[in-house]
């Protein structure tokens, strides 16, 4: 009788281990439904004693539609509904389920919490940079992205600025409620290191937002300003005075440049004959005396008897030449 307890223990033991009870598949534990930056994510562990084998399937319902599929088959423990081809809204209720699945066994589905998108979701740190502008700083600030929608248009935003020396933030400086992404740091020390951190604020989610990265940078001195502005001036004026000197000295070569001379083609100057031998007598000998003759025609008397006529026009005077 106690070997028989033993081998059903042994045996009831076995498969506990595999995650199969009665041929029925173990579900997957610790499921739950996250948000960051408003995108929607399902994640879980495996089965107590599962196989590496598993495979999952995931579905995700509102508090006004029925449960829908989500991700189908996949290896991960982990489901991201805002990247598959579904509807999410920033103000929506959402819960999740996953089940698991070996071979033709299929265990039972195990359900996560509920989330209210835009009150549960963890908003990241906002993006900062500094610029010093002598004895000041300017804090830019650049709200993290958003999967769905942006942060502007769904809460109602403001920041809060800790600035400190640096290597002495246990003497930080806050200034809160900031609703420009532009604040201007004045009552700062010349010539001094300062760090600064931003975290957002919203009234719709009780949570701060991640604080941002500690970004640093120094103070100058409100006497430099005069002098940049100065040396500046000074190149300008001294660029103006060599543009002008190079432009008299250089005034012909200039003016060629840019109002160059009508220049004859040079096939016209190839067909020129300055070079030959005929053309230059010709330019020296005088021209050739015109010989000519002078004939006068008048006008003819009457024609005798027997005389014929070819021409009835009146005679004219002709000069041969």
């Amino acid at each position: 009788m106690s070997a028989s307890i033993c081998a059903f223990i042994l045996t009831f033991s076995a498969l506990c281990g595999s995650g199969v009870v009665s041929g029925a598949l173990s579900r997957p534990t610790n499921v739950r439904l996250t948000s960051f930056n408003m995108n929607l994510v399902l994640r879980w562990d495996s089965p107590y004693g599962a196989v590496s084998d598993l495979l999952y399937t995931t579905e995700y319902n509102t508090s006004l539609t029925a449960y829908r599929v989500g991700c189908l088959n996949i290896s991960l423990l982990e489901c991201d509904f805002t990247h598959l081809n579904i509807s999410i809204t920033e103000y929506g209720k959402y819960t999740g389920r996953v089940r698991a699945q070996l071979g033709p066994g299929i265990s039972a589905w195990a359900e996560s919490n509920q989330i209210t998108l835009d009150k549960d979701t963890i908003i990241g740190s906002p993006n900062v940079s500094l610029l010093s502008n002598g004895a000041s700083i300017d804090v830019i600030i650049k709200d993290p992205v958003f999967t769905v929608s942006a942060l502007r248009k769904v809460y109602i935003a403001t920041y809060n600025i800790t600035y400190w020396e640096y290597g002495q933030k246990e003497k930080a400086r806050s200034i809160s409620n900031i609703e420009q992404s532009r604040v201007v740091l004045n009552d700062l020390d010349l010539w001094t290191k300062y760090c600064v951190q931003v975290q957002i604020n919203t009234e719709r989610n009780p949570i701060p937002s991640k604080p941002s990265e500690t970004v640093c940078e120094s103070t100058t001195n409100n006497e430099e300003a005069p002098w940049v502005a100065a040396v500046v001036t000074f190149v300008v004026m001294a660029m103006a005075v060599a543009l002008v000197v190079v432009t008299v000295v250089y005034r012909k070569s200039i003016s060629h440049f840019l109002c160059p001379r009508d220049a004859l083609p040079q096939h016209f100057k190839e067909m020129a004959p300055t070079n030959s031998s005929m053309y230059v007598v010709m330019q020296k000998t005088h021209p050739p005396e015109e010989i000519y003759h002078q004939v006068t025609v008048e006008e003819g008397y009457p024609l005798e008897a027997g005389e014929t006529s070819y021409s009835k026009q009146p005679d004219v005077a002709v000069e041969e030449r």
